[in-house]
């Protein structure tokens, strides 16, 4: 189940208790000494941010779905925003498809520049209530607010007034969780959006966690669901209360031994505020070059360097982005936020050439290609898609094999056979 299909829908301000939700009373401590004393990491997250900005400058959107995308008969959706959603419409939907489901929506190219300027702003407003924010994207942070309590409040407090700002100064929504760790932190933000707060205090994390379906947990994807669907397994709760022995024979050590973790709510992974924000690679042609066949071979090319420098640094990255500049210098940038972090070439450059394929520069003459990839973390704090079979199978191990003959043999001892094959034509 994917983030969007536990979105509620609806705005929701409460506090999890063992009663179930309750809302946020004018009697809530503002000091931090109710139920958030020890909920000391948030998880903001903006709502519909893409389709959100359009609005704003668009006097014709007010009463509108709003879809952010490509426009050409290949274009996918980037953003929609809720009316378009209640529709069915969601990102990485082929934009022909969305259109017939929502026909009155209007669609508006991405402005890249603008949603970054924006974002900035929103994340100044993060650090001015603490330094320890870490950016996951364009739209998305968790804060550490342990350290700003004497000033601001309480976590509670502090999240109130931070949405508050971000609403004022951005005209913008955003949902944020409240939380001791940044696994519920994120949950949080996710079941109470659009333009929603939860508290999910320490005491209550398991009441909270138990009715949600697996596919909440990161790393559960449709493979890994539809396996524990077959054991019987299809809330977090019913994982929590499964032998440990047997998710780790059904699913393979790491792997079982994460979701055991993760299903009480153990997730001991900080807020890293000194992580790179981004890790890129960009090529210059010596003529300009209108041949979308290698325009695509060096993008994959490019996603084979980044992904490399992520996995040589221990690092994952979830928004994968590409610059295309034309002959006149004109340059323009699509963007792709992914379900879960990634290091790996054949993820990002399957992404970097849909983004191409998408922006209507195909077969236009190029002069720079650059591949990007943001909203970078630490690899070992980063819950990933945990499929079945991978430990043997998985590009990642791929890759990393290469990573290693590169390192003992030299660039170009070992490359991908669409590259190989390329230069081979070449000579």
């Amino acid at each position: 189940m994917s983030r969007r299909q536990l979105e509620r829908g609806a705005a929701l301000r409460g506090v999890v208790t063992s009663d179930g939700i309750v809302p946020l009373g004018a009697g809530f401590p503002v000091d931090g000494s109710g139920p958030d004393f020890d909920c000391d990491v948030l998880h903001l997250d903006m709502d519909a941010f893409f389709a959100g900005v359009e609005r704003l400058r668009r006097p014709e959107a007010r009463d509108r779905p709003v879809i952010v995308g490509g426009t050409g008969p290949r274009g996918v959706v980037s953003s929609a925003d809720y009316a378009a959603r209640r529709h069915g419409v969601h990102s990485a939907m082929p934009m022909s498809r969305a259109l017939r489901l929502c026909p009155d929506a209007l669609v508006y190219p991405p402005d890249g520049a603008r949603y970054r300027r924006v974002s900035e702003a929103v994340m100044d407003i993060l650090r001015s209530f603490t330094p320890l924010v870490q950016p996951l994207s364009l739209d998305e942070a968790f804060l550490d607010v342990s350290g700003a309590r004497r000033v601001a409040g309480g976590p509670a407090r502090i999240a109130a007034t931070i949405r508050e700002r971000v609403r004022a100064e951005q005209g913008l929504t955003c949902s944020v969780g409240v939380a001791a760790t940044r696994l519920v932190a994120k949950l949080g933000s996710t079941h109470c959006k659009p333009d929603g707060l939860l508290v999910v205090p320490t005491a209550t994390v398991q009441r909270f966690l138990d009715p949600l379906p697996v596919g909440a947990l990161p790393g559960v994807g449709d493979r890994t669901e539809e396996r524990l669907a077959r054991l019987g397994l299809r809330t977090v709760g019913a994982l929590a209360r499964a032998d440990v022995e047997l998710l780790r024979m059904e699913l393979g050590e790491k792997a079982g031994v994460r979701l055991a973790e993760l299903s009480r709510g153990h997730d001991p992974s900080p807020v890293v505020t000194d992580a790179p924000e981004s890790v890129g690679a960009e090529e210059t042609f010596s003529v300009d070059v209108d041949d979308p066949d290698l325009v695509d071979r060096e993008l994959l090319r490019l996603s084979g360097k980044v992904a490399h420098r992520l996995r040589a640094t221990g690092q994952v990255g979830r928004t994968v982005s590409v610059k295309l500049r034309r002959a006149d210098f004109s340059t323009i940038t699509r963007s792709r936020t992914l379900t879960e972090s990634t290091d790996v070439a054949h993820e990002i450059s399957l992404v970097a050439r849909e983004l191409h394929a998408s922006s209507g520069l195909r077969g236009t003459p190029l002069r720079l290609v650059g591949v990007r990839v943001e909203g970078v973390s630490p690899a070992e704090l980063t819950p990933r898609q945990m499929t079945l079979g991978e430990e043997d199978t998985g590009w990642r191990d791929v890759e990393r094999v290469m990573d290693r003959v590169t390192a003992r043999f030299g660039p170009g001892a070992i490359q991908s056979a669409i590259l190989a094959k390329s230069d081979e034509n070449d000579v």
